[in-house]
Parts: C-alpha cells; structure tokens; sequence
C-alpha cells in the first residue's frame, strides 16, 4: 500500500497529535502534579522550620523568665507570703484601691514548686480595680488570678467592690541564686525588651 503525500502528512500528524497526547497524560501531567506537590512541600516544611525557630527563640526567653522568677527572691513559703502582701499593698496604693483583708492560704504540695493562694478583698472606683488587676497581671512576679468576683456597691457602679483568689509559686527550697545571675538577668531582660 502506497500512501500518497497528504495521506503521509495526514498520518504524520495524527502520530504526532497521539505522541502530544500521550507525552501530556504520561509524562508532563505527572511532572506538573509532583511539581506543585513539591512546592506544596516545600511551603509546609518552610513554616516548620519558622515554627522551630520561634519555639528555639521562645524558649530562650522562657528560660529568662524563669531565671528571673528563681531570682526574684520567691525561695520559701514566709519570703513567698511577706513580698506578696507587700507588693499587693504597694499595688493597691498606687491604683489607690482601698484593701479590706488579704489572707494567705498555703496549700500542701510534695513537689518543688509549693502554690500558695491569697484571697484579697477591696474596694474603690472601676479604673482603680482595672488597674490593680493590671499591675497583678504584668507582674514579674509568679503570681495569677485563680478567681475574681466584681461588684457594684451603689446604683450608679462608681465604687465597685472586689474579690480576688489568687494563685503564687514558691520554690520551698533554700536555694539562693549565684552571685553573678541577677547581673546576668538583667541583660536578658534588657534583650527580652528589645526583641
């Protein structure tokens, strides 16, 4: 059988046209689709290695803080009690909240850390209330608010009364830090400002 010229250009392109058709399902289909698999793949494992990188980043200010709390003189269960009471004191007045009680309750624990809680009880103005509560919760200090109940003692709600629980840590070990880490603290607390 002899094929005349079309028909040799006709079959050369339909040869053609199928190979096309076969390369594309077989060979480019498949490239393309592990490509977009790979960049896929390399977008997750880049945003694993950011999250590691935060997670080393956090770490190191974690251990800062937690230098800071061992340091902050927190070392037994009476030191725990004194600075609290102080510190709750100091607070009040400058928030200009007046303090009815504070009374500390220490609860039994065999591990390292003992919690100690306070129930504290006041009253004055909303914005002294706010920012006694604020300079409880941006203190250096371990040291949080376990339970709160705010209440209002006229109609108006300008004096508001105030109950807190709250919850602190102390070592209930003798353990006084070297001489050389407050100073060391301080230029991980000036790093951990800047950052």
């Amino acid at each position: 059988m002899v094929l005349s010229k079309r028909e040799r250009m006709i079959l050369i392109a339909a040869i053609v046209a199928i190979a096309m058709l076969v390369g594309d399902k077989f060979v480019v289909g498949p490239m393309s689709a592990r490509r977009e698999e790979i960049k896929a793949q390399k977008l997750e494992l880049q945003a694993e290695l950011q999250n590691a990188q935060l997670l080393f980043t956090r770490q190191k200010l974690m251990e800062r803080k937690w230098k800071m709390l061992l340091s902050d003189g927190l070392l037994n269960d009476a030191e725990a009690e004194s600075k609290i009471a102080r510190a709750l004191d100091e607070w009040s007045k400058e928030a200009m909240l007046t303090l009815s009680s504070i009374k500390p309750e220490r609860v039994a624990s065999d591990k390292g850390l003992k919690e100690m809680t306070f129930v504290v009880a006041g009253m004055g103005t909303l914005e002294a209330v706010s920012r006694f509560l604020w300079q409880i919760e941006t203190a250096p200090m371990p040291i949080k608010v376990m339970d709160m109940q705010v209440g209002s003692t006229n109609e108006t709600g300008k004096n508001m009364s105030l109950q807190l629980r709250l919850s602190a840590l102390s070592l209930g070990s003798g353990r006084k830090p070297s001489q050389n880490e407050p100073q060391e603290e301080q230029q991980e607390i000036n790093d951990e400002e800047k950052l």
